[in-house]
């Protein structure tokens, strides 16, 4: 059975890491999927992937003109969008919040959260129309904190926040609006963020050992979960912040 068969999906930062493992899911399931993110390689690559029944649209989701475009383009094509999944987004820098940036700050705040108010904003007709959803990719660590990363927390612990209040505004409309929260997958911005720390090596079995399922996972696990969230299989799930994490909110453990 093909869970999202006939569905347009709107999938920001849809051609690397899980976004891409999102857009293969979803494609797998029957969806068209439409990738907007911001590198022309990458988008390229992911639709040779894809095909052509898919659309690849190149975008820059903190700015609302490229967002306004892309949602545009994908309505004029498709005469509907049945989701949007809000899943671009950044993990630099990995510092404490008193040597972050201004610069640094306002870009994680730009791409990790501004751009779910632009796709919600030039989206909402849409999903009105179609009575959609709404999937926002979030992170384990806007719940429990994480050393060294407080900007970056700080956008995810709004999103989850954000992603009730959104579920509370659009259940009128039958827009449910949910949210993923993986704990860690492998995936090209987790790789750099471990560069970054200062013993990289022990982030590495660190990451693997956090799970209390098993060893650090692809991003695939997380995909499976979106594609149940954007199905009707989830028809009565909104506001909901689920953890993908194999258990590593679970509590302390011997390792």
């Amino acid at each position: 059975m093909e869970l999202l068969a006939g569905k347009i999906i709107f999938l920001t930062g849809g051609s690397t890491g899980i976004g891409f493992e999102c857009a293969k899911a979803y494609a797998n399931a029957g969806a068209t999927v439409i990738i907007a993110a911001n590198s022309e390689d990458s988008v390229k690559q992911a639709m040779t992937f894809l095909g052509p029944d898919h659309l690849g649209v190149l975008c820059d989701v903190s700015k609302a003109a490229d967002v306004k475009n892309a949602i545009g383009l994908t309505i004029g094509k498709y005469g509907r969008i049945d989701a949007i999944h809000n899943n671009a987004g950044i993990a630099i820098p990995s510092k404490p919040l008193h040597e972050t940036t201004d610069e640094e700050w306002q870009n994680l705040m730009d791409v990790n959260l501004r751009a779910v108010l632009y796709t919600t904003r030039f989206g909402f007709e849409a999903l009105k129309n179609t009575r959609g959803s709404i999937l926002n990719t979030s992170s384990l660590v806007g719940s429990i904190g994480q050393e060294r990363h407080a900007a970056y927390t700080a956008t995810k612990g709004a999103l989850n926040a954000l992603t009730k209040s959104m579920a509370l505004d659009y259940a009128p409309y039958k827009i449910r609006v949910n949210a993923v929260l993986p704990a860690g997958a492998w995936t090209p911005m987790l790789r750099e963020w471990v560069k970054e720390q200062p013993e990289p090596e022990f982030t590495t079995a660190y990451l693997n050992d956090i799970h209390p399922l098993g060893d650090c996972p692809d991003g695939d696990v997380i995909a499976d979960a979106c594609v149940f969230l954007l199905s009707d299989m989830a028809r009565f799930i909104t506001g909901s912040t689920l953890p993908v994490s194999g258990g590593a909110e679970l509590g302390y453990r011997r390792t």
